[in-house]
């Protein structure tokens, strides 16, 4: 078995523009790793190849060592930027759906969370916040033992009295031979918890990579303020 949980080589996906150019990744297993950059640096459109909702121009992918596939899916759980649930549905509902549609899908586990956040899953979801959707997306997302959970932008919509609940719980909560891997902008918020991190700039470049902790002990600052100083160094040229 590969040593990486997600691998990609030269990968190239294009609009009018370059989003990704020649894109080198690999992730190890068992980390919680930060895809961190501004919006519109190809964050997402990474994240929507992985899972074949995009077609590269180039370039390979794979996971868990085998090529990317409809087959390679079932070991993602993945957590797309915007809700994508029935409105009409109830919380109770959702959980069954899920039971019956993953096999590695935790029940008790997504109760006892929202139990944690106070979510009635009596409630249909048209009748909740926002916010209180996204922590449900979350929440079902990660009460799934994958073998990779992607991400995409978990707590930018979430108060943030929630939010140290679900850094700490909730994605902490995660299968521990598995890997997680966010994208954000909220760089500050995200990086208590992050192991690894990737700094992507415009056109889908990585700027810098490496481990959280010697990161920060080498410039002896944040993530947060490494990141903005590289980004805006990069902008220069």
């Amino acid at each position: 078995m590969s040593d990486f949980v997600l691998s990609c080589k030269d990968l190239w996906k294009s609009y009018k523009r370059p989003v990704l150019s020649n894109l080198n990744i690999d992730l190890p297993s068992g980390r919680i790793i930060g895809l961190l950059g501004p919006n519109g640096c190809g964050k997402s459109t990474f994240m929507k190849l992985v899972m074949g909702l995009l077609v590269a121009d180039s370039g390979t992918i794979t996971v868990c060592g085998e090529p990317r596939s409809e087959e390679t899916n079932s070991y993602i759980s993945y957590l797309p930027e915007r809700t994508y649930f029935s409105r009409g549905m109830r919380v109770e509902e959702l959980i069954s759906y899920f039971s019956d549609f993953y096999e590695d899908f935790d029940a008790s586990l997504a109760r006892s969370m929202m139990a944690d956040l106070g979510i009635e899953t009596s409630a249909r979801l048209k009748t909740l916040s926002k916010g209180t959707k996204e922590k449900i997306q979350l929440i079902m997302v990660m009460a799934r033992r994958a073998r990779l959970y992607l991400l995409d932008e978990p707590i930018a919509g979430v108060d943030p009295a929630a939010r140290d609940y679900i850094l700490k719980t909730i994605i902490g909560s995660y299968n521990p031979e598995a890997s997680v891997v966010i994208t954000t902008h909220l760089i500050h918020d995200i990086e208590p918890v992050l192991d690894e991190f990737f700094f992507m700039g415009y056109g889908g470049q990585i700027l810098m990579s490496g481990n959280a902790d010697e990161a920060r002990a080498a410039y002896g600052k944040s993530l947060d303020d490494l990141f903005k100083e590289v980004f805006s160094c990069s902008r220069r040229y």
